[in-house]
């Protein structure tokens, strides 16, 4: 077996499972670290390096990070990440003399965006500080995209949209608000020097069964209508409510319809719970306030009585599963279910009536553009795209990272540079220790559980629509969560050179973690051989080179690991350290060919 290439900077970004899930890797784990030490304003700015909307998605992240944190393998749960960053946007100081500084004088480059989204906003962010003259094009009378009008209030304030969104728009972008474009040939011809798509995935997917038409009334298109709502043109909605489909924008209908009147709504799902696509924490939101969720529900048909929708009838399936997936399904009975109005909650498509087909923006089989996934360029040189009008519906974080990676390309293009190339992540270690037993972070385990954030009481919290439902963490109850952080970018890093074999790592490791021994042909048989077989193949383990006094191996299983630092601390040579790795993730600004001005850090 050859021995783990620490040099290459993926192996210890891959330790740091949270920041390694996060599509913008977010250094979790340090602004963990900042809270739990009362610094919130730079825990924030941490957050806001990569991906510049902590309050946002402090509160409606879909938390990619999560179900990757080391903590859910040897706990109940994982660290409630996101919760944590909403901490830290919570607590803030007054940022504005940290964000970057916008030139006065300009480097002549002129770039369009389409849609003032969170892709579109990722981009400005980005390019404002380079020098560039940003104009976004947005048909609404706000900026914000689909964080406006398809998240309702009670999730997003508005308060806090508007702060995060100010912060880029105040660099000096040149927002034109009820500016809908109507043809990109046009705009193509007014001589911008490249062209950045974020209109995300506006037009919802259509149930065309029997009925849809009569019953057009009280049939409703769930993302246009929460826009509706989110807007105030809609203020009601009939007491019996039915939403079709399972994912993050059904959750949202159905909660927002206990606001605006409803007492008695389901949600109809196709199949079983294990094949929802809404988050957990979602689900159990919606059924706290008494959402039904009615499972194996196929819709059928709309019934119609005399031009009046009366409810729905539905095809009761029964499937067969096996090692997660469906194999068979049948149709065992139908039902009807009474409801005064519908929602249509089964998917977003993108839309793109006003891009014509003869320009050379070439489009697929499913009327989608054709888009680069490393560049983000499209079929025609100087056009990008990102967010939901790249790919389709995705979500905030990643089309964060979308319009990080579009900016970096953007900026090449515009000097002439191929916007292939990027500058490769590097990563940097910096030891921790600060005596002989004593580490700069704290090491202890904290075996308490996740903590449970406080809601606003049910009697409460449909009194007004906007009423936000989630409360925040107490001070208390930070406290606890941060120490539940297990550390995982303090690399226990290894010198073999030192290590004289002793074993006292190995006595004193609480996860059976390390294992010095011989060689095997292949890392399958080596895994087997640790003192605690790694089973885990998805994560890496560490292999040392051969050691000096017997030629055997220091092999260690990063997937348990505690990083608690006892092995450094017992080790009587110092083989082993415990080491903070920061990686390096390149931006436009780092691609810039001349030397730019950088964040300021205080």
């Amino acid at each position: 077996m050859k021995p783990t290439e620490t040099g290459d900077s993926e192996y210890f970004h891959r330790v740091v499972d949270c920041q390694w899930a996060c599509p913008a890797h977010t250094d979790i784990p340090e602004y963990i670290r900042l809270i739990a030490q009362g610094r919130f304003t730079d825990a924030y700015m941490v957050n806001r390096e990569s991906n510049i909307f902590p309050g946002i998605l402090g509160r409606v992240c879909d938390r990619p990070c999560e179900p990757a944190c080391r903590r859910g393998r040897v706990d109940e749960k994982p660290v409630a990440i996101c919760r944590l960053k909403r901490v830290a946007a919570d607590h803030k100081e007054d940022i504005r003399s940290r964000l970057p500084t916008i030139p006065e004088k300009k480097n002549g480059k002129r770039i369009a965006l389409i849609g003032a989204g969170c892709a579109s906003l990722a981009v400005c962010n980005d390019l404002m500080p380079l020098g560039y003259e940003c104009t976004i094009f947005e048909r609404l009378d706000v900026p914000g995209g689909l964080m406006r009008y398809n998240i309702p209030a009670f999730r997003l304030p508005a308060e806090v949209l508007d702060e995060e969104i100010g912060y880029i728009v105040d660099m000096g972008v040149d927002l034109r608000l009820n500016s809908p474009v109507d043809s990109m040939k046009a705009l193509l011809a007014e001589g911008y020097d490249a062209v950045f798509v974020g209109s995300g995935a506006p037009k919802g997917k259509e149930l065309n069964l029997p009925g849809r038409e009569e019953g057009d009334a009280n049939i409703h298109i769930g993302i246009e209508w929460l826009e509706s709502v989110a807007f105030g043109h809609t203020k009601e909605i009939g007491r019996k409510v039915l939403i079709i489909g399972v994912g993050n924008t059904a959750m949202d209908c159905c909660r927002t319809s206990l606001r605006v009147g409803a007492n008695d709504v389901k949600v109809m799902a196709r199949k079983p719970r294990q094949f929802f696509k809404a988050s957990d924490w979602e689900l159990e939101d919606a059924e706290e306030e008494q959402v039904e969720i009615m499972i194996n529900h196929s819709p059928k048909e709309f019934v119609v009585e005399n031009g009046q929708l009366k409810g729905m009838r539905f095809e009761v399936m029964e499937y067969d599963i096996e090692d997660g997936h469906i194999t068979d399904s049948r149709v065992v009975e139908e039902t009807f279910i009474e409801a005064d109005d519908v929602i249509l909650a089964i998917g977003q498509e993108t839309a793109f009536p006003w891009i014509e087909r003869d320009i050379g923006i070439e489009f697929n089989e499913w009327d989608e553009p054709v888009v680069d996934r490393e560049t983000y360029q499209s079929t025609l040189p100087g056009v990008f795209f990102g967010g939901d009008a790249a790919f389709g519906p995705e979500n905030i974080i990643w089309a964060v990272e979308h319009g990080h990676q579009a900016a970096i390309s953007i900026h090449n293009y515009v000097h002439d540079k191929p916007v292939t190339e990027r500058l490769p992540r590097t990563v940097k270690l910096s030891t921790r220790k600060m005596g002989i037993h004593e580490w700069s972070y704290s090491n202890d385990f904290e075996p308490a559980a996740r903590r449970q954030m406080e809601h606003v009481p049910l009697t409460e919290r449909f009194r007004q629509i906007d009423t936000e439902v989630e409360l925040g963490f107490t001070s208390e109850q930070t406290a606890c969560e941060v120490e539940r952080c297990l550390n995982c970018d303090i690399q226990t890093v290894f010198f073999d050179k030192l290590c004289i074999e002793c074993d006292a790592c190995i006595d004193i490791c609480p996860t059976q973690c390390l294992t010095i021994t011989p060689g095997a042909d292949d890392e399958d048989n080596l895994r087997q051989k640790l003192t605690a077989p790694a089973d885990n193949t998805e994560q890496p383990i560490f292999i040392s080179e051969q050691l000096e006094q017997t030629g055997r191996l220091m092999v260690k299983d990063e997937n348990v690991c505690l990083h608690c630092g006892l092995c450094a601390e017992r080790c009587p040579t110092a083989a082993w350290d415990m080491q903070k790795s920061f990686v390096d993730i390149p931006y436009a600004r780092d691609h810039d060919v001349m030397p730019c001005r950088q964040q300021k850090t205080g």
